[in-house]
């Protein structure tokens, strides 16, 4: 059985010292003026450091306290005092980066902030890296990778579908699942290395068909995990709604009533919108992301040309598309040709007839019965509205809310590339595994693939010491 390497534990440690050398500080509330800001310090000295400059109204040094108490006081740089300030005292390892740390809350004054980092800085602490509070959180095992990465997606939330994820991913949710699939994948590796070290007696402590079992509940699981991608992706990064029709339809009319802003110019003259206006809203507590398009037709002009493709790219990327039409501009026939141009399985289309304020047309006219073959395919659905009626907007709005087809059979949802391809990476090696099972390959043939299994479910959480893994798994198992 192979050990980790001197070589490699050396590595380790050096890159572990490297990053959680120090004191630090940063400033951990948004930058700019406010009431409140809040600067955090880490490390070994962070109680120690603070000391120097803090005065408690109580004569209570900080290195006194307890861990998760409060002290108030001035501090000091000399005889000045610099601000009246709240601080926070954790205890190592009981903190959320497993050291001792320290939150100032200060008054949010630009010119405050800047003082007291200096001053700390000027004594010996260094500014943090961008995420390093968090990165020796996961170092110090306070957070897995995956844990650590949520951080930042709960920061980014901006939907309660989104939140719900991150949230679930931080508290260990996610984590746990991968754990129970990474243990059982070790534990018959460590069966599988055993028989190759007693493979003169010729024993087989690896029942095949009990690993046969577990292999098609790990590619059951993972498989749902991979699937639950799109969704988590969507509610992460926003569905795609992308607003397209000819010019003067009124896109950008629409955009401005459903993001209810003056985002996008809104012009008689044809043509005024040439390049993708954006803006983000959310809808019953999923984030959507509208865009404004050129529109689309036959044009000598090379600016607008390029709006036009533009604008034919982001339907192509879309989840959604709303084509907005002015029966008055465009033939039933020219409709029809059009909108089955960006036909996708993966697409919804709302065709949207607008201006029903101005052309005083009835719901049963010639026109709405001449584009029922495109209205009655299953991914395409019809509206009428008036962009300037706020009532038929808000509609609008509810319909694509509602009929969004988003779904997951996972209880647990991935929402992470990097994740994603690890999770790809292992089905695969999985794949290999049943494949060399039904083949009859002998036992170290079957590890190789084992092990990139486990390597690459390891990579989401960050627990890489693979053969550390399985040494003590056998040792823990069985007396030889």
């Amino acid at each position: 059985m192979k050990i980790i390497s001197i070589k490699t534990e050396l590595l380790l440690q050096k890159r572990y010292k490297m990053y959680n050398e120090g004191t630090i500080i940063a400033l951990s509330s948004p930058p700019g003026s406010g009431a409140i800001a809040i600067i955090r310090l880490s490390g070994e000295e962070a109680i120690s450091k603070t000391d120097i400059f803090f005065k408690s109204k109580s004569g209570k040094k900080l290195k006194q306290s307890y861990g998760y108490s409060i002290s108030y006081g001035d501090l000091v740089e000399g005889d000045e005092v610099i601000d009246e300030v709240v601080v926070c005292v954790y205890k190592a390892p009981h903190s959320y980066t497993g050291e001792n740390i320290i939150e100032i809350s200060c008054h949010g004054s630009n010119y405050i902030q800047q003082r007291i980092i200096s001053l700390f800085t000027n004594s010996g602490v260094r500014l943090a890296n961008p995420g390093e509070f968090t990165l020796r959180a996961y170092l110090n095992n306070k957070k897995d990778l995956s844990q650590a990465e949520a951080v930042s997606d709960l920061i980014a939330s901006e939907s309660k579908e989104a939140h719900r994820i991150a949230m679930e991913q931080m508290r260990g949710g996610y984590s746990d699942e991968i754990e129970v699939l990474r243990e059982k994948l070790i534990h018959f590796k460590s069966l599988i290395e055993l028989e190759l070290d007693f493979s003169e007696e010729d024993v087989e402590f690896a029942d095949r068909s009990d690993l046969k079992s577990l292999l098609n509940e790990l590619e059951s699981k993972l498989s749902s995990l991979i699937e639950s991608f799109s969704y988590g992706n969507v509610i992460k990064e926003g569905v795609t709604v992308t607003i397209a029709g000819k010019p003067n339809a009124g896109k950008s009319s629409l955009l401005n009533a459903i993001v209810n802003e003056d985002k996008a110019i809104v012009s008689d003259i044809p043509g005024t919108t040439r390049d993708a206006i954006e803006d983000v809203t959310t809808i019953n507590g999923i984030k959507f992301r509208f865009i404004d398009t050129a529109g689309i037709r036959e044009t000598s002009d090379k600016i607008e040309s390029i709006g036009v493709e533009k604008a034919k790219s982001k339907i192509g990327t879309s989840r959604i598309l709303i084509y907005l039409f002015d029966r008055s501009d465009i033939t039933e026939k020219e409709l029809i040709k059009e909108v089955k141009s960006y036909e996708r399985d993966d697409l919804q289309i709302y065709l949207v007839e607008n201006k029903i304020d101005v052309l005083k047309y009835s719901d049963t006219d010639s026109y709405k019965e001449n584009i029922k073959p495109l209205i009655n395919q299953n991914n395409i659905t019809f509206h009428r509205i008036s962009a300037l009626n706020i009532d038929l907007v808000s509609e609008l709005k509810e319909m694509i809310s509602k009929n969004l087809n988003l779904s997951s059979q996972s209880n647990i949802i991935i929402s992470n590339s990097r994740h994603l391809e690890a999770l790809n990476n292992s089905l695969k090696a999985i794949d290999s595994v049943k494949s060399g099972l039904k083949d009859g390959l002998s036992g170290d043939l079957l590890s190789i693939d084992l092990n990139d299994a486990i390597i690459n479910m390891s990579i989401i959480t960050g627990k890489i010491d693979i053969d550390q893994d399985i040494l003590g798994s056998i040792f823990s198992k069985f007396c030889i």
